[in-house]
């Protein structure tokens, strides 16, 4: 008697899950949350608003998250004004107090280099891919470190890592590709 009441939920589950895979799916599932009562899209978040990675010439100096951190805005102005020994001390202050963001360690990484100090620089770009795997800027920016190095190919390689990030075209993927083709005529003569 136990294995026939066993017997007929499993079939009863797996026949259920057949019907819900071959029939429409039902409204809840297909409407984003949080759309209000109303059925209109209310505190939804749009898609083109998501962060996916930020570079340095998208991140509005007046954004919101930027006023949370008064050293992050700092840093941000240090950036501007290319003071890059404020910008890292006014990163490195934000970067303490938030450990895990990307962007600070992509900027740190970005005031190093314009230092020429590419061993720091570097690091800190590792450091934001390994918080961010998907940071464009982190991807281009150290692109452009290795070929200051001399070591196109891993530049290269961020570039290729680069074109699957970017869906559609964006900024970093042909910043780094024209550095690239830039480094080869250089390189070929």
């Amino acid at each position: 008697m136990v294995r026939a009441i066993i017997v007929a939920a499993a079939l009863g589950g797996v026949v259920a899950g057949v019907a819900a895979y071959t029939e429409s799916p039902p409204e809840w599932w297909t409407k984003p949350p949080f759309d209000g009562f109303d059925g209109k899209a209310g505190t939804a978040i749009r898609s083109e608003a998501w962060p996916i990675c930020t570079t340095m010439t998208s991140v509005a100096v007046d954004a919101d998250w930027v006023q949370l951190d008064p050293d992050f805005k700092a840093g941000k102005k240090a950036l501007a004004a290319e003071d890059w020994n404020g910008a890292i001390a006014a990163f490195e202050l934000a970067a303490l107090r938030d450990p895990l963001n990307a962007d600070t360690q992509n900027y740190i990484g970005y005031a190093y280099r314009r230092l020429r100090q590419l061993g720091p620089a570097i690091g800190h770009y590792q450091q934001a891919l390994i918080l961010n795997p998907r940071h464009r800027g982190a991807h281009a920016h150290l692109g452009e470190a290795y070929l200051v190095l001399g070591e196109p190919e891993k530049a290269e390689q961020l570039l290729a890592a680069l074109e699957n990030l970017c869906l559609i075209p964006c900024d970093e993927y042909g910043d780094l590709k024209r550095a690239i083709a830039a480094y080869r005529r250089l390189a070929a003569r």
